[in-house]
């Protein structure tokens, strides 16, 4: 999640969010994704106000939103292909020789045309036989909405050969096509033989091809997309097209429609400044005291998460407010860069939590028990890492330190008000069952326009504009992994590992303890990897059911993944949040590396309490 004033992941470098500006022939795409936004959000105020005042609910509303939001999904992940917004690891690719990187790096593109060149055919047939299905409120053919896969599949496509011939030489290109020509032909020789290993080809394909995919600096979405295309199309019989539904279906859920929006919402705030008054709001109240400062700045992690949704908007709003102050009480950078992080890491289950949004889509649970019990959890970590930052500030200098006047402390309050209204908005809505996630993320994003023009500025209409443009190219680079991850989940779950999987772990001593302690190594091991997203939609089909099976519960077994997979997110060398935190920071990651690990401890100390006190996760249910 982004907003116009933080940093991304982008080509192994950390860059500012608003560097990448597209090619002038996108500019049509652009404007076509941010109406489409504008028309989303529209459509879905329009509902709410029709089912909640009106007390008339519009029926076809629904569906005109999902026909808008896959041809949003595939122009932003064309949009991000453009800006090489795409995340992808390339932590490898720094320790290849400087001969090979340019061949490896032209590889990596061939491999992702390949991938959109074999989905094309397959999203024309998949828009073909959609033109007999009609939707039930608006009576329209389904190809309409379809159609947005073969189109965004040849713009992605046409924008990949760009960038290919643009950054690369004939060379390395005319290497990258043998090579991947030469090992489909080997393997498609192979095909009697590999369809005869069974279980075998998941460790091969899903498995082994994925990670030296994701190694060879390929972007996630389509490391898991190649997975599961070289899966299907060398081992078995199923026709792509089944893929393609695959992919439709993971990324257009009508839940995930409040991803884009509560994108957008981080962007808002950040524009309007509303996350930095609750952060100037707890400096008054709690600068004054030892450890106040750290405490401050996990506080307004948790409460900015709240209103955002977003780490890195978070890390990037509190950051800049409170760093210069405790440099100046003597801590060190790399202390408050392992608080940044880790408190970011904390804040991830503080509604509306996108990560929980994606969750609860890809397992079945529920979005409002999954934000009430987000908040409990959120405030087990908050105390963990507070007492772990007193600990750490017992030599932290006060002189000069000033208790904020009533006066003083009663302007920050008046000023953050509105802005603190906003979380607790969203979870009492969304908790109480009064409005869906995708509801509460358009009511969300009005008030904060509207508060923000009224008492915080506003927003011009070019900034508002390129705010559209940026949310469209993150949600659809966030959009085509959940698609392309639940192609390959499906792939995964066909096979009848999943079964085997519940057995053998059914097996194992210990129940659900057991099988506690191996998701939480595994969630942590794929966060440093996948990041949260990713691998939530690949392994959530798999493993919560078997979660159900040994008597763990939904919400809780969903607490800990989440929690898990965060930490694995800011544990270097890997986890890619751990960067972001330092560049935000300004310091060097071989400096703060070393001074993490005290703040993942406690974080570890509060997932196991998390863990095996099952009644923190329920106990507001």
């Amino acid at each position: 999640m982004t907003s116009t004033n933080e940093v991304l992941v982008l080509d192994g470098e950390l860059l500012h969010a608003d560097a990448p500006t597209g090619s002038p022939f996108m500019k049509p795409v652009e404007f076509v994704a941010a109406i489409l936004l504008a028309v989303m959000i529209g459509l879905l105020l329009l509902g709410v106000t029709s089912r909640y005042a009106l007390h008339l609910p519009i029926v076809w509303i629904d569906e005109a939103a999902s026909f808008c939001f896959l041809w949003f999904a595939m122009l932003g992940s064309a949009i991000a292909i453009d800006r090489n917004e795409h995340l992808r690891l390339t932590l490898f690719l720094h320790m290849l020789p400087d001969r090979l990187t340019g061949y490896v790096n032209a590889l990596a593109l061939v491999l992702v045309a390949t991938f959109l060149g074999a989905m094309l055919a397959p999203s024309v047939e998949y828009m073909m036989e959609e033109w007999a299905v009609t939707s039930a409120a608006l009576n329209l053919p389904m190809s309409f909405r379809a159609s947005a896969l073969p189109f965004g599949i040849v713009l992605m496509l046409l924008l990949v050969v760009t960038n290919l011939f643009r950054t690369s030489n004939l060379r390395h290109i005319a290497l990258a096509v043998l090579t991947v020509a030469a090992v489909g032909g080997a393997l498609w020789l192979l095909f009697p033989v590999l369809e005869q290993l069974g279980n075998i080809n998941i460790a091969i394909f899903l498995c082994g091809f994925a990670a030296l995919f994701l190694g060879l600096g390929v972007p996630i979405a389509f490391c898991f997309g190649l997975a599961a295309l070289s899966f299907l199309v060398f081992t078995t019989w199923v026709p792509l097209i089944v893929m393609v539904g695959r992919v439709d279906e993971g990324m257009s859920g009508i839940i995930l429609l409040s991803v884009p929006i509560f994108v957008l919402l981080g962007c808002v705030l950040d524009a309007t400044g509303m996350g930095k008054a609750i952060v100037d709001l707890l400096s008054t109240m709690f600068g004054h005291v030892r450890a106040g400062m750290s405490w401050v700045l996990l506080g307004s992690l948790f409460l900015v998460s709240g209103i955002s949704g977003s780490k890195v908007s978070d890390m990037a709003t509190v950051a800049p407010a409170l760093f210069p102050e405790m440099k100046r009480r003597g801590h060190k950078p790399k202390e408050m860069i392992a608080l940044l992080a880790t408190g970011a890491a904390m804040a991830d289950t503080v509604p509306p939590s996108i990560v929980l949004i994606v969750l609860g889509s890809a397992a079945g649970v529920s979005i409002a028990a999954l934000f009430t019990s987000g908040f409990l959890i959120a405030t087990v970590l908050l105390l963990v890492l507070a007492v772990l930052a007193w600990i750490k500030a017992r030599h932290e200098s006060m002189e000069g330190t000033i208790k904020a006047s009533w006066s003083m402390a009663g302007k920050a309050a008046l000023v953050a008000a509105p802005a603190l209204v906003l979380p607790f908005l969203i979870r009492s809505l969304v908790g109480g069952g009064v409005a869906t996630a995708t509801e509460v993320s358009t009511i969300a994003v009005l008030y904060a326009m509207v508060i923000g023009a009224v008492l915080y500025g506003g927003i011009s209409l070019k900034k508002l504009y390129t705010m559209l443009v940026e949310t469209a190219a993150l949600s659809g680079s966030i959009l085509i992994i959940l698609g392309t991850a639940s192609a390959m989940a499906w792939s995964l779950t066909q096979t009848g590992f999943a079964f085997q999987l519940s057995s053998m772990i059914a097996d194992l001593p210990g129940g659900w303890m057991t099988y506690m302690a191996v998701s939480i190594v595994i969630f942590m091991l794929l966060g440093c990897v996948l990041e949260g997203l990713p691998a939530i939609v690949l392994l959530a089909p798999i493993m919560f059911p078997i979660a159900k099976a040994v008597g763990i519960n939904d919400v809780h077994y969903a607490m800990v993944v989440v929690v898990a997979m965060n930490i694995g997110l800011m544990a270097p060398p890997i986890g890619v949040g751990f960067y972001i935190a330092c560049k935000i920071g300004n310091v060097s990651p071989d400096e703060a590396m070393g001074a993490i690990w005290p703040y993942l401890a406690a974080m570890v100390i509060g997932l196991l309490i998390i863990a095996f006190i099952p009644g923190l996760s329920t106990i507001l249910l």
